[in-house]
């Protein structure tokens, strides 16, 4: 690139002169070795990258979340070169190669940016961004030389709430907050690491799932299943609601279907006069099996851009295996916790 305009073609015979761009296509480790071996700098600021040249550099491989800092904008917009001292070097989009300038390239969620930063600051700079490395980087919440106090600790506390000594959510604050205390886990990085849109999605979704049983919503749902499977066997009607129960995991998230469902199983074995017990079971199986869409769990989404899948990639997969899980779990449900 001479002049701000691209240059296309071999080269062969052409004569670099002083401020080119040269575009290349390779490996990290080969981009770098050449780098270095023809003394080349990198296409930012000579200045702004100083520190990031040379010794002391790490290639960083890391896919940009949805509500990263750096989407929907470009690695000159948000500074990444004079804040972090880092060099944007590519830009994998589902197969898709980039071919204009990476520094002026739009950043999009499900992105893979290859970044070259200083191994000092490496974390620091994938933090800043928001996006999440596809290598180990070594990071830990907690202490390692304390792993066995945390296991203990969360053990203590899920076998007293089992035996009804102490209440589920009162046991797990105390582990929660014997882990600062013992310093487990950083008071600092308490915040970053609790998943807000989860409690914003059930402190929506709880008080929904109530309206709809107080308005009668519920019983609405719960008597058409009951009439849709009238004279069917008790396979066949737990078959129908863990379907029902799917669908809705493959567009909600499964908290949040397991709200909405669980009281119309309830009112759906009161109706046929048996217990509960095996519909709640079949309800939490259920919307635990969001296989079809890449939306219905947040695991199916983070794999969607480093994958290079689409939409239309996860049904068939996904619903050999939801076939699977409803002819395992409707016989295992009915011994286990019969009607």
């Amino acid at each position: 690139m001479r002049d701000g305009k691209r240059r296309f073609g071999t080269g062969r015979n052409l004569t670099l002169r002083d401020g080119d761009v040269l575009v290349l296509e390779a490996s990290p480790e080969a981009l770098d070795e050449f780098r270095v071996g023809q003394n080349l700098e990198t296409s930012e600021s000579a200045n702004a990258v100083a520190e990031a040249i040379g010794d002391g550099v790490s290639f960083i491989e890391m896919v940009v979340p949805e509500n990263a800092r750096i989407v929907g904008k470009t690695a000159e917009s948000v500074g990444l070169a004079w804040r972090q001292r880092t060099t944007l070097m590519g830009i994998a989009r589902r197969g898709t190669r980039i071919t204009k300038r990476l520094r002026k390239t739009v950043v999009q969620p499900g992105d893979i940016l290859l970044l070259l930063a200083p191994s000092d600051s490496a974390d620091d700079v994938v933090s800043w961004l928001g996006g999440l490395t596809l290598a180990d980087r070594g990071l830990t919440v907690t202490n390692d030389s304390k792993t066995w106090a945390a296991i203990g600790l969360f053990a203590v506390a899920v076998i007293a709430a089992s035996l009804g000594i102490v209440y589920l959510p009162i046991a797990l604050g105390i582990v929660a907050v014997a882990y600062v205390l013992l310093k487990i886990l950083p008071l600092s990085e308490i915040y970053d690491h609790i998943e807000w849109p989860v409690v914003v999605l059930l402190g929506s979704m709880i008080p929904l799932g109530a309206a709809l049983d107080s308005s009668g919503g519920t019983e609405l749902i719960a008597g058409a299943l009951v009439n849709l499977t009238e004279g069917m066997p008790a396979w066949a009607i737990l078959t129908v609601l863990m379907i029902v129960t799917m669908t809705m995991s493959d567009v909600l998230n499964n908290t949040a279907t397991a709200i909405v469902a669980a009281p119309v199983g309830i009112t759906m074995a009161q109706s046929l006069g048996v217990s509960p017990d095996p519909f709640l079971m079949a309800v939490a199986v259920a919307a635990s099996a969001a296989f079809l869409t890449p939306i219905g769990h947040k695991n199916n989404t983070l794999i969607l851009g480093p994958g290079g899948y689409s939409f239309g990639d996860y049904w068939r997969m996904g619903l050999p295996l939801e076939i699977i899980v409803i002819a395992v779990s409707i016989p295992t449900i009915l011994v286990v916790w019969p009607l």
